[in-house]
Order: C-alpha cells, then sequence, then structure tokens
C-alpha cells in the first residue's frame, strides 16, 4: 500500500486530487498519511480549510489524516495568489461552509520531517504546490533525502511555455529558490511539468459526463470547475480545463501512464524574464552536471489518465 504525504495549495485542481487520492484510500489502495500547505492558489490557512472541506465531503474527513498549515510566503520573493484560475476561495467562489475539523496548528514543515522520521523509507511526497515547505524541510534536517522513498512534483515547462510568466510554470515560479533547493537534494524526484500535464485537458464530453452523476463528490466537482473551465477556455480556446495536479498524484499508483527522461534540473533564479523557468540540458553530450538526475515526465496515456479520474470522482 502506497503511504503519501502530500504538499498542496488546494484550489479546483488540487480538490480534484483529493478526490482521486480519497477513492485510492476508501478501496484500501494508499494511506493518505498527512497534508500540508502552503501559499500559492490560495494562503496556506485557506487551503487547510479547503482541503479539510473536500476531505470530509470524500469520507474521509476525521478518519487520521492531519491538515497543517505551512509557509504563508516564498522564500525570497512577494507572495502572490492564483485568484483568476480559482477564486477568493480557492473553491471558484463557492463559498462552501467551514469545515468539521481544523488544522493542527503544527507547521507543515516540521509535520514533513516529524513523519519522514517516523516512517524512514516509506512514505511518498506528493508536491503539488509552491516548493517551499519542502525547501523549508530541507534545511530543517538535512537527511531528510534518505528518508523518504520518492518525491512527485507537480511544476516546471521545458518545452511548454511557461502558465505564469513566458518560460515559468506557476508551482515554481511561486518559490524558485526552495524549487531549485529540491532539485538539488540527493532524493529520488520525479517531476510533472505542463509538457505532461496540458495535453491531458478535460473537454465537453468529459465534463458533460461528470455533470450526469449525482453524487455528492460529482456534484462539487462540477460546481467547482465551472469557475476553472471558464478561466481556462480562453487559453484552450475551446471548453475545458487542465487537472494538472491529478496527474502527478495517478503517476505514483501508475507510473507506466506516463513517458519519461532523466536529466538534472536547474531553476533559473536571476534572470530578469526567466525567473522560475526550469532548465535541463537537452544536449546529447555527455552532461557536466552533477546533481542527481530527476525523471520528468514529458507526455502520456491521455485516455487512461481521463477515464481513470472521472471513475474516481464518481465513485465517491
Amino acid at each position: 500500500m502506497a503511504k503519501i504525504l502530500l504538499d498542496c495549495d488546494t484550489g479546483i485542481d488540487d480538490a480534484l486530487m483529493l478526490l482521486y487520492l480519497a477513492s485510492l484510500v476508501r478501496s484500501g489502495e494508499a494511506e493518505l498519511v498527512a497534508v500540508g500547505t502552503v501559499h500559492g492558489n490560495v494562503d496556506p490557512h485557506s487551503g487547510a480549510l479547503n482541503t479539510l472541506r473536500v476531505l470530509e465531503l470524500a469520507g474521509i474527513g476525521g478518519v487520521g489524516v492531519p491538515v497543517a498549515a505551512g509557509a504563508g510566503r516564498p522564500m525570497a520573493q512577494d507572495v502572490h495568489y492564483a485568484v483568476d484560475w480559482h477564486g477568493r476561495d480557492g473553491l471558484g467562489e463557492t463559498n462552501l461552509p467551514a469545515p468539521r475539523g481544523a488544522p493542527t496548528g503544527e507547521p507543515a514543515a516540521a509535520q514533513l520531517v516529524r513523519l519522514a522520521r517516523a516512517h524512514p523509507g516509506e512514505l511518498t511526497l506528493l508536491a503539488t504546490g509552491p516548493l517551499t515547505n519542502l525547501g523549508a524541510a530541507l534545511l530543517l534536517d538535512p537527511e531528510l533525502p534518505a528518508l523518504l522513498r520518492e518525491v512527485i512534483v507537480m511544476g516546471g515547462a521545458f518545452d511548454h511555455p511557461g502558465n505564469i510568466t513566458t518560460h515559468a510554470e506557476a508551482n515554481i515560479w511561486h518559490d524558485p529558490e526552495a524549487a531549485d533547493l529540491v532539485f538539488a537534494a540527493d532524493w529520488p524526484v520525479v517531476l510533472v511539468p505542463l509538457d505532461a500535464t496540458h495535453p491531458t485537458a478535460v473537454g465537453d464530453a468529459w465534463l458533460d459526463e461528470l455533470a450526469g452523476h449525482d453524487s455528492d463528490a460529482a456534484r462539487f466537482a462540477t460546481r467547482v470547475l465551472e469557475f476553472y473551465v471558464d478561466a481556462y477556455t480562453p487559453t484552450l480556446k475551446r471548453r475545458g480545463a487542465v487537472v494538472h495536479d491529478a496527474l502527478a498524484a495517478m503517476l505514483i499508483m501508475e507510473p507506466g501512464l506516463a513517458e519519461y527522461v532523466e536529466r538534472p534540473v536547474r531553476v533559473e533564479l536571476r534572470g530578469e524574464l526567466t525567473r522560475g523557468a526550469t532548465v535541463w540540458d537537452a544536449r546529447s553530450l555527455p552532461a557536466d552536471d552533477h546533481r542527481r538526475p530527476v525523471r520528468v515526465a514529458v507526455g502520456g496515456d491521455v485516455a487512461g489518465f481521463q477515464n481513470r479520474l472521472l471513475a474516481s470522482v464518481v465513485s465517491l
């Protein structure tokens, strides 16, 4: 059974990912050990409340999944929220009632270190927001890379345009310094960039099929996706949306859904036009970079992803 420690910034695509993870928990395929939240789509406290809302809706709230709020700002720049994409509340201006549960009060980075030490070699760390909590945890405990089974990161862009600047993807751009710490650490990292997530955009048929189901989870997903689809449609030039984070979660359970290349990854920290861009050496020459190579998803089974995501949501 996969033991997953999640670090996220719960907006709309995070919410769909949480429904997917909840379906795994309820089927006995995975354990969601804990969740930490970070600045990004919303502030970390709002993200923690959104996480609790979704877990409770999915029937796994209050069953031993602690949610800890984490870093409220990046390491070396101003904070920025994705209000245009996720709404002021992070869930498409749905303004849902407060959750029954509450954040634990433990900082997310401290929770990460504590749980990694309690379960050495067992945890898969899934990060679908800015990487500030991970960077802080690395600074708190230099031995952390030896304690985690694997790190899965949704972020970056290589042969795909950025989605917050011309070259940078949002999660990496929100805290480039923390991201570079993560890619420099000696742990196994799978990176799921826009190159892999954008081709999986769901469209009319998928959205209409979701809307045709009458479960609480399907109604919730349909409702929050309305805002997200409105934001995405001008970019995609068709009705649809990219559920980035769910693909990263799915690759924990089914890595064969993607195709990969392995290369060291760095983050541009100083470029006036390229700060936050992820950089790899795509030349055929032997690599001069001595960092541990990152396994980068570059494509995969789009229909397989879409079918699995839909099935997981409607199963709740």
